[in-house]
């Protein structure tokens, strides 16, 4: 069993890792939003000056990310200003295992990462983990995650050609609904996943996870069948988006297959003009 050395460990690793990825950029000063007098006497004004810092730059460090949320879906600000700095470490992965500022990561029993093709044409990204993925540590692993692989296999896509995550990381307790906090304290981490992979094309599954990713407070009925372009501060070059309709939704409205189907195809179109197949 983990104990608080192995976090405080696991915390070390992410934080140099950040810093070995900001000398690799090649950041080799921080400065703050206000300019500071170098001339002033070092008194106590100076002190409490100085003192302000910190949280001046986790500020800096949370107004700099992408606003892909609405305005009222906002993280307690140290939570937030901490996951923007784990998230651009390297290895991802084990940055999110460190990272305490998600209250589901308590009561949940793994971190449920992503799955599939770390190189991938074509990211999915659906709301939160259930209870098979919480067991398991894989998103989509149950009767929804069956009835995804069947979609894509429809229109040639297996399983491990894709990669797939979730708006959140941690399954929520009694699979309800994430809270907005839990959602944006996972947003960086979703944001970086997708600008480390860079995928061509990138699909929200199901209304909750499409106003996340497309930024848009449309139902997913009014997204569905649409394009948008998604980018962030830091990634290269659009990426083409669109949203379908949630596997778990279609299993309970088996009606609606038939418009999901179209979305699919149309989905297909894309990926041979933006070579992803």
């Amino acid at each position: 069993m983990a104990g608080p050395d192995d976090a405080t460990n696991a915390h070390r690793q992410a934080v140099a890792a950040l810093l070995r990825w900001q000398l690799a950029a090649g950041v080799d000063e921080t400065i703050g939003d206000a300019p500071v007098s170098r001339f002033r006497d070092s008194g106590p004004a100076s002190a409490s000056a100085g003192a302000a810092m910190p949280q001046q730059a986790a500020e800096t460090v949370a107004s700099a990310a992408p606003q892909a949320l609405p305005r009222t879906l906002v993280a307690p600000p140290p939570a937030l200003a901490s996951a923007h700095h784990i998230a651009a470490a390297c290895d991802l992965a084990a940055a999110l295992a460190a990272f305490d500022g998600c209250p589901l990561h308590t009561p949940a029993t793994r971190l449920v990462f992503g799955d599939g093709n770390p190189r991938a044409h074509v990211v999915l990204i659906g709301e939160a983990p259930g209870a098979e993925e919480d067991r398991l540590g894989k998103p989509f692993v149950g009767p929804s995650g069956q009835l995804l692989d069947r979609m894509l296999a429809s229109i040639g896509l297996a399983r491990g050609a894709v990669f797939i995550s979730n708006t959140v990381f941690w399954r929520p307790p009694g699979n309800r609904p994430p809270t907005p906090a839990e959602t944006a304290a996972c947003q960086p981490f979703v944001e970086r996943l997708i600008e480390i992979i860079a995928p061509r094309l990138l699909i929200a599954l199901g209304g909750p996870a499409a106003t996340i990713i497309l930024g848009q407070p449309d139902s997913i009925g009014r997204l569905r069948g649409r394009w948008f372009q998604w980018k962030s501060a830091r990634s290269l070059q659009p990426i083409d988006a669109t949203a379908l309709y949630h596997p778990a939704y279609l299993l309970r409205s088996p009606g609606q297959k038939r418009i999901a189907w179209r979305d699919l195809i149309a989905i297909k179109r894309r990926m041979a003009t933006t070579g992803s197949l």
